[in-house]
């Protein structure tokens, strides 16, 4: 039987976005993102959750530690995407549609160089109570 052990950390920020396509007129950017192609944007409460995968190292019994993974996401990520507008303040979206499953994606590009290689990471994203992404799948 395998020892690998899954450990999660969850964070929340706040954040508006647009979802828009400018390679489209604005009669397809309604239809396809509705509310969410507000010119003046809108916003979310983000819950994130972050999941290190790996074997319990023998010494101290622990994957990862907690503590170390709530400084980094909240250092890395949180301090970042809180309470701004994703499309106008971070690089990452000036050109990418800021959808939850891009999102995920960034988040996860943002921490995976700064956790080890032979633990798996994954990132859940809430972006409401019942619209959740995982990236990647499992």
């Amino acid at each position: 039987m395998s020892k690998r052990t899954a450990v999660y950390r969850k964070e929340h920020f706040n954040a508006a976005h647009r979802l828009h396509n400018p390679a489209w007129d604005d009669a397809t950017n309604q239809r396809v993102f509705g509310k969410c192609n507000n010119p003046h944007y809108h916003g979310h409460n983000y819950e994130l959750v972050v999941r290190l995968t790996g074997t319990p190292d023998p010494e101290t019994g622990f994957v990862y530690d907690l503590k170390v993974l709530s400084d980094l996401v909240r250092e890395k990520v949180t301090e970042r995407l809180d309470h701004k507008n994703l499309n106008l303040d971070l690089p990452e979206f000036r050109e990418l549609n800021p959808t939850a499953e891009n999102i995920a994606r960034v988040i996860y590009e943002i921490l995976r160089p700064e956790i080890e290689p032979a633990l798996d990471l994954q990132v859940r994203l809430y972006e409401t109570e019942r619209n959740f992404v995982d990236y990647p799948v499992a």
